[in-house]
């Protein structure tokens, strides 16, 4: 039976040989616009900038975030220290014009998407739901320009959703969506 590294490794492989596509330059321009936050930064404002859960919305999310984010980077990459994988198995079209050289795992990005989105949904689970297909994304293209493996994007979603519903006891979560959108 293959070690779950070896099932990582392969689905990798698997997934640096798919055909180059247009979609290819929009998911590399995604995985560097998510660096140290900055998607989910902007999102956070501009949710912020509208009164009621919106704003508790965009508060608690960023909340998750800023704390999934030193969590992952600051502790538990440190404990893991996974090397990131080879980019001899990702076409050249898909890589970063530069690669981060901190652990591979968990990925940050995975985790701050899947925060940032689950601090959201908690607050107002439709603006979480109109946010999460591009959190997927942000996963997504972390895998496939090559920085991280699928198992590590797996654990960061996993570590920021489970920041995300810790973040529940920082206070009263209020889910009534307004009539009025």
């Amino acid at each position: 039976m293959l070690h779950p590294r070896d099932w990582d490794a392969t689905l990798f492989e698997r997934i640096g040989r798919l055909p180059t596509t247009p979609a290819d330059r929009w998911l590399r321009r995604l995985s560097v616009t998510a660096d140290h936050g900055k998607l989910w930064a902007l999102i956070g404002v501009v949710l912020a900038l509208r009164p009621g859960h919106l704003r508790r919305a965009a508060l608690r999310g960023l909340g998750a975030m800023a704390v999934s984010s030193a969590l992952v980077n600051g502790v538990v990459k440190r404990v893991f220290r996974r090397v990131r994988p080879e980019l001899a198995a990702v076409q050249v079209e898909r890589t970063l014009r530069r690669a981060p050289h901190s652990s591979s795992f968990p990925s940050g990005h995975s985790a701050s998407a899947a925060a940032f989105t689950t601090g959201v949904a908690l607050e107002s689970p439709v603006t979480g739901a109109l946010i999460a297909p591009l959190a997927l994304g942000v996963g997504w293209s972390r895998v496939h320009v090559g920085v991280h493996y699928p198992g590590d994007v797996v654990a960061g979603m996993a570590f920021g959703c489970g920041i995300a519903l810790a973040s529940q006891r920082w206070g009263r979560v209020h889910r009534a969506e307004p009539a009025d959108r």
